[in-house]
């Protein structure tokens, strides 16, 4: 994580495909592509901060983003929630 970090305070954008919830917590943005896998999967379900994607209804990967949300929701983050359309 701190040479993925090092890479963001040197200014850059780094995309990352990762099922690591502890990754997923610390990014500065998740867009969560589903609903499903293979076949059923493709579409942006939702994406925005983690702690607003983890209030996600529709998202399979919300209710795995935090143990302990109630830290998390006074955030005054945007979440979008999506048609599937990028």
């Amino acid at each position: 994580m701190d040479q993925l970090n090092g890479l963001v305070d040197a200014g850059n954008t780094v995309i990352m495909v990762e099922h690591d919830m502890q990754v997923a917590n610390s990014s500065d943005w998740i867009i969560d592509i589903g609903p499903g896998a293979g076949d059923e999967g493709g579409l942006i379900v939702v994406q925005g901060p983690p702690a607003k994607v983890a209030k996600s209804k529709t998202s399979r990967t919300a209710p795995f983003l935090f143990l302990d949300q109630k830290s998390l929701l006074g955030s005054n983050s945007t979440c979008t929630e999506s048609d599937g359309r990028a």
